[in-house]
């Protein structure tokens, strides 16, 4: 291995040599030690943590936010308005995160989406009934992926299918990270229409996640709009790359492809490797520093940026042995992918019981499913927040 010497910080993001794999330079660091100085998508210092320990410790650190006390001059991890820089008031910051998780955590408890389950397994039913008259190859994503995320949380918002085209543009705009004005517009659009929703619902209220919202006594439209957009963008985005990442993992390993088709009982394992075992080379989850502190033989200055990688922590050998491997039988569920303590992802049930039907249904409808392009054909959408394939062409 050479081992990253330069006195000038690399920068993000890393190069990866392809969809699955992680990148070089990051391996490279990681062999190094836990925490790193390195430069942002747009050039500005920051700190990138990759061990395991260190990445699990800092996420649930009080000592790190979202907030900055500067916020016009704070260091950027890219040009995205909803994730680029800091993030609400820096005064508040941890008494408003813990209103928003006690007025949203209510309705994506682990009961509620057990509860939800079999009208996902219904949904994915239907779209694989479309996928198997279509023409092949056929593309995954557009025919799975795509649709069932956005189907659920269109369901449990209560926002309308229909409108899925315009809200997908201006989640697809917020999320960019090389064009701030062009998030910047997307945001708007989408907070606009998170406001006519609102508005709506208290017209006709339904049994919904914003209707309940709207009947929740001390929460004013503006905040409701906003919490609903952020779900409506978290609750999909996501989980779409991860589906598209899933089936391609299982697919480039026909062993476990098939393993999974015989033995369905290996799913709920199988998705916690497919959550953890993706490389990346983005930067993982931004915080800064909200007080002066050492970790990982450095000192983190406060202001400071910290980029904790939590797919390079997923990848960290000495928690995850052989970690580039992947491995469906592979005790996998201590990822970090939806991060750890207060902040751990309220969302994380849902995201599992969709990944879990939507390959379940996937493999079990077509065992003899491929994938009918090489894998080093595959592209990855670069210039999004949250990734993921442009296509996945599959035949069976």
């Amino acid at each position: 291995m050479i081992i990253y010497r330069s006195s000038v910080p690399p920068q993000l993001p890393f190069e990866q040599t392809g969809p699955l794999q992680v990148p070089p330079l990051l391996r490279e660091l990681q062999a190094q030690g836990a925490v790193h100085k390195i430069r942002t998508r747009v050039g500005d210092d920051a700190w990138l943590v990759t061990g395991y320990d260190e990445v699990r410790q800092l996420l649930d650190d009080a000592r790190l936010g979202r907030s900055h006390p500067c916020p016009e001059t704070a260091a950027r991890s890219n040009e995205s308005a909803l994730f680029g820089g800091p993030l609400g008031n820096y005064a508040t910051e941890q008494a408003d995160h813990v209103r928003m998780r006690s007025l949203l955590q209510p309705h994506f408890t682990p009961g509620r989406m057990r509860a939800f389950r079999p009208r996902v397994e219904a949904l994915t039913a239907e779209l694989l009934d479309q996928l198997a008259h279509q023409d092949q190859p056929a593309d995954l994503v557009t025919a799975l992926a795509l649709p069932l995320p956005i189907l659920v949380i269109c369901e449990l918002l209560g926002v309308p299918y229909e409108d899925r085209a315009r809200f997908r543009t201006w989640t697809q705009a917020a999320a960019d990270v090389l064009d701030r004005t062009r998030s910047e517009q997307g945001l708007g659009e989408l907070f606009q229409y998170g406001k006519e929703l609102v508005a709506h619902k208290h017209r006709a209220p339904g049994d919904d996640v914003i209707s309940r919202l709207c009947a929740t006594e001390g929460v004013g439209d503006d905040e409701i709009a906003m919490l609903s957009m952020a779900l409506l963008f978290a609750g999909h985005e996501t989980t779409v790359v991860q589906i598209g990442l899933g089936a391609l993992l299982l697919l480039s390993h026909p062993d476990q492809w098939q393993a999974m088709a015989e033995s369905p009982d290996r799913i709920p394992d199988a998705v916690e490797e497919i959550l953890r075992a993706p490389g990346k080379g983005g930067g993982g989850i931004p915080r800064y520093a909200r007080t002066d502190f050492d970790i990982g033989g450095v000192t983190i200055q406060a202001g400071d940026l910290v980029m904790l990688d939590n797919g390079a922590a997923n990848h960290d050998p000495a928690v995850f042995p052989d970690p580039d491997r992947f491995d469906i039988p592979r005790r996998a569920a201590s990822h970090l992918t939806f991060g750890h303590g207060a902040r751990y992802c309220i969302g994380a049930p849902l995201a599992r019981i969709e990944l879990q039907v939507a390959l379940a249904q996937l493999v079990q409808r077509f065992p003899t499913m491929r994938l009918a392009v090489p894998v080093e054909e595959l592209t990855v959408r670069s210039e999004v927040l949250t990734g993921g394939l442009v296509n996945l062409p599959v035949a069976w």
